[in-house]
């Protein structure tokens, strides 16, 4: 059997080893490298690769489990991906069940889709099993700030615990009503330690992306109302707090007429479209405009997991947080995002889907229905900064005023 890996994937390979965190875009082939990682150098397989070398099964010496997403664990992409390597069969769970795996020893972990950022229960858990395995950890964005690292960092033995890298490295902020970094101390020592561990896998993958953000219009004096009066204008009562303060703002742009109009013209124009949203109510419009125009649709959101649809045209509508990841599809070249997430690494994620090294397409197109409200305007100044999107920090700045 003959594994085709790209010239950037065997760079890679050569470089990996235990502890280390591999680096590459959404799509660039990080699953197939991290299995020849563990056949080849881990488990002391051969195979042929790219048509050179022997192919003999791998005796299994050192057992393997992966640690991914839900939904990749569901769709069985591991599964499918090992079918390149003989006799490799992995336990494969996701990551709301780690804690399952804390006390296994000797074996070897792949941990999928970077999940210890912070230092949650997740995250111990990910620190207890890198003490008793050899491990490597797959990311398309390994981390903004340092304190991302920090989970990685103790894994590898650099620090013995959170308080010891907090106290040589961390500089809180006096003045702030809670924990708030206010700088970082001893860089040069975190970029050493980050080098050590982080394996670039950049790839030339031969597809352009086209954005184009399309002006859609919204309810501007309604929305002054909610921001000046902190009145909830679908509820009837004051508005609690920020967060409760967006979600109506949202609420407004989205559920604007024109936007759905918008929406359903790029559908009609692209024949086979994805389209991204966020909240129960943007699906039911979006549900409703499809069945009225006759076009076919499935759903991945947190109640359905139907499959992509076939056809000459159709749409599947995308919840972000159900199916931002751990999915692909080399089926059509557009997508649809009809209202912005919070998270830039969700939107890069969703941007993902399309953007594979097998896609037949060259040119993908990605369309953002985009509003002047400052909801719409705020979100995207974030996102454009490769920051999350503060609440309290846009309910402040209007608060101010």
């Amino acid at each position: 059997m003959s594994l085709s890996l790209y010239d950037h994937q065997l760079s890679a390979l050569d470089k990996l080893e235990t502890g280390s965190i591999l680096c590459g875009g959404v799509g660039s082939g990080k699953s197939r490298t991290a299995l020849a990682y563990y056949y080849l150098k881990e488990g002391k397989g051969t195979l042929s690769i790219n048509g050179r070398g022997r192919t003999r099964e791998m005796r299994i010496d050192i057992p393997l489990y992966i640690i991914t997403t839900a939904h990749k664990r569901d769709l069985r992409e591991w599964e499918m991906e090992c079918r390149f390597f003989p006799g490799l069969e992995p336990i494969v769970d996701s990551w709301n069940n780690i804690a399952k795996y804390k006390d296994v020893k000797d074996a070897f972990f792949i941990f999928d889709e970077q999940r210890v950022v912070g230092y949650g229960a997740w995250s111990k858990a990910f620190i207890r099993i890198s003490r008793s395995n050899r491990w490597i950890l797959l990311s398309a964005t390994p981390g903004d700030t340092w304190m991302d690292y920090v989970s990685v960092f103790i894994a590898n033995g650099f620090y013995p615990n959170k308080t010891a890298f907090e106290r040589r490295h961390v500089v809180y902020s006096r003045f702030a009503k809670y924990p708030k970094v206010e700088r970082y101390v001893g860089i040069d020592i975190l970029e050493r330690f980050r080098r050590r561990i982080l394996v670039q896998m950049p790839d030339s993958r031969p597809t352009i992306s086209h954005h184009e953000y399309v002006r859609v219009p919204y309810d501007s004096e309604l929305s002054s109302r909610v921001i000046k009066e902190r009145w909830d204008v679908f509820r009837k009562e004051p508005l609690r707090d920020a967060g409760a303060m967006c979600l109506v703002l949202r609420r407004i742009a989205n559920a604007e007429p024109k936007r759905l109009k918008a929406a359903i013209d790029i559908v009609r124009r692209s024949g086979k479209c994805i389209v991204f949203y966020n909240f129960n109510y943007e699906l039911e419009m979006l549900r409703d405009v499809l069945e009225r125009n006759s076009i076919r649709y499935s759903e991945w959101n947190g109640h359905r997991h139907e499959e992509l649809p076939t056809g000459d045209q159709w749409c599947y509508l995308v919840q972000y947080t159900a199916g931002a990841e751990g999915w692909n599809c080399t089926s059509t070249d557009t997508v649809l995002f009809y209202s912005q997430n919070y998270s830039y690494k969700i939107m890069q994620q969703a941007a993902g889907r399309i953007d594979r090294m097998n896609t037949p397409f060259t040119d993908l197109y990605y369309y953002h229905l985009m509003s002047s409200s400052p909801i719409d305007i705020a979100i995207k100044r974030a996102i454009d900064a490769k920051k999350n999107f503060n609440e309290m920090a846009f309910y402040d700045n209007y608060s101010s005023r």
